[in-house]
């Protein structure tokens, strides 16, 4: 795979305000795409960078043209408006990328029922209506593509047992990635998902996830990668034609080498140090890139992006 250039195209995503959605949106910018922010922090939280206006900020520094969108993509009419209101402004959309997502990692003993349906609202649901919603408009574009940050789903116990409520959550993105490439492969909208072979440096491990605290998610974010490999692996995704890359489970590092990258060392937060494997990595996946030295992960602990 080559990338190519998104100048000029409309890309709508969740969860852009920071992390791995404002990487993904940044990279688009840099070409000169157009940029829907739609996520729902307008305004700063006292420990997480980023809001849809810092975010649109950085876009149009970056060479793109950005609308910020206060969307909480659990809300059925926010999202519809929030694509009409982007597709009005840019005059259409080409790319959605469902990124916005919600972990608790609980036992089924412990977690809520509150907790649990957020999860299934914001991961899977969403990106099925956000989908959706956006397909009236990808069925019009000249390369339309729908990008879930999401792994391959796998029948392995251990993946359901150890957090079944956010496991069967985040694998349901995949199972909803792969009906719809089937759905409108005739149509030609390419639908694949990416996940990341490590864990990305983002504020969710900086602060521990909830799950050892800020601490030890401090070591953590060492082994990590930064979420501009992601963003790089998702820019050849979606300049691939629509029509000959659809259907996919990819790993960023995969992606990448496959498009001529062989050091990965700029990637790293701290090159003195492997990376980290992720939770969620299929037993069929790609083999590891020549040169790149990693380390499992704890038995018990998944490692949020």
């Amino acid at each position: 795979m080559t990338a190519g250039s998104l100048a000029g195209k409309t890309l709508f995503i969740t969860g852009a305000s920071r992390g791995i959605g404002l990487a993904i949106a940044m990279r688009a910018a840099r070409d000169g795409a157009n940029i829907a922010v739609a996520a729902k922090t307008a305004a700063p939280h006292p420990r997480l960078p980023g809001t849809i206006h810092t975010a649109a900020e950085a876009i149009e520094k970056a060479g793109g043209h950005a609308l910020p969108l206060v969307v909480d993509v659990r809300d059925e009419a926010a999202v519809q408006r929030a694509v009409e209101q982007t597709a009005d402004h840019f005059g259409g959309i080409d790319i959605c990328v469902n990124n916005a997502s919600a972990l608790n990692v609980e036992g089924t003993l412990d977690i809520s029922m509150k907790a649990f349906d957020l999860m299934h609202q914001v991961n899977v649901r969403a990106t099925f209506m956000t989908s959706k919603f956006c397909l009236p408009y990808l069925l019009k574009s000249s390369n339309p593509h729908i990008l879930a940050i999401a792994p391959k789903p796998e029948m392995n116990p251990a993946w359901y047992s150890e957090h079944l409520g956010y496991s069967l959550a985040k694998l349901g993105m995949g199972l909803a990635i792969m009906g719809l490439a089937g759905e409108f492969r005739e149509q030609g909208v390419a639908a694949n998902a990416l996940w990341p072979r490590t864990i990305i440096g983002t504020a969710a491990v900086e602060f521990g996830s909830g799950l050892k605290g800020a601490d030890e998610g401090e070591k953590r974010l060492r082994h990590a990668r930064r979420p501009e490999i992601m963003a790089d692996a998702a820019h050849v995704v979606l300049t691939a034609p629509s029509r000959e890359l659809t259907g996919q489970f990819l790993l960023d590092d995969d992606v990448l080498a496959r498009s001529g990258v062989s050091d990965f060392s700029p990637y790293q937060i701290d090159p003195s140090v492997p990376s980290q494997i992720d939770a969620f990595i299929w037993d069929d996946a790609p083999p590891v890139p020549k040169g790149v030295s990693l380390i499992g992960r704890e038995p018990g602990a998944l490692d949020a992006y």
